[in-house]
């Protein structure tokens, strides 16, 4: 059974490799807890998924927050609470034009490239300063900082953007 383990472990680190979210990471390390205890008692599966199960938790819990944190400030770009929430508000440039849903661009987001859509349903030019305005599944809708749409496109003068919606407090951080 330690070998299962080790396997799942290495799988997981090759899932974090190409994610960076640093959730893969910490169940392979329960993983690979498990394996140990695999190696010691091999007809203990409960205790060696208990022992998985709560090393993958502590990691998350406890390591997580500070590896992603060190990671983020290192590499650039922001630390957002919850999974979208940090994300709409945030200022980021577009690296290439930005259109409509049929026609998606690129924006530079936390060190990474994202999929983006323009919130005005008009072509937004590359190097563009834009908001992020909302989240769709995995790709930002965006809006110019500036609420000008670049010459590139079919309007001329100011569009001004809908309201950010404040981002949710998931840390729970209440009063």
């Amino acid at each position: 059974m330690a070998v299962a383990w080790l396997v799942l472990g290495i799988v997981l680190v090759a899932v974090e490799l190409t994610h960076f979210a640093f959730f893969a990471l910490f169940a392979a390390m329960g993983a690979f807890a498990a394996a140990g205890v695999a190696w010691v008692a091999p007809s203990a599966l409960p205790l060696q998924v208990l022992v998985a199960i709560l090393v993958s938790a502590l990691g998350i819990w406890l390591v997580r927050p500070l590896v992603s944190t060190a990671f983020h400030r290192r590499h650039g770009g922001h630390v957002s609470p919850g999974v979208h929430g940090g994300l709409v508000g945030q200022e980021v440039t577009t690296l290439d034009d930005v259109g409509s849903s049929g026609h998606p661009g690129h924006v530079r987001l936390a060190g990474e490239r994202w999929l983006a859509i323009s919130g005005a349903d008009l072509t937004i030019a590359a190097g563009t300063k834009v908001l992020v305005m909302d989240v769709a599944g995995t790709t930002l809708v965006v809006w110019p900082v500036d609420g000008v749409i670049p010459p590139s496109s079919e309007v001329g003068q100011p569009v001004l953007p809908p309201e950010v919606p404040e981002a949710e407090d998931t840390e729970g951080d209440g009063p």
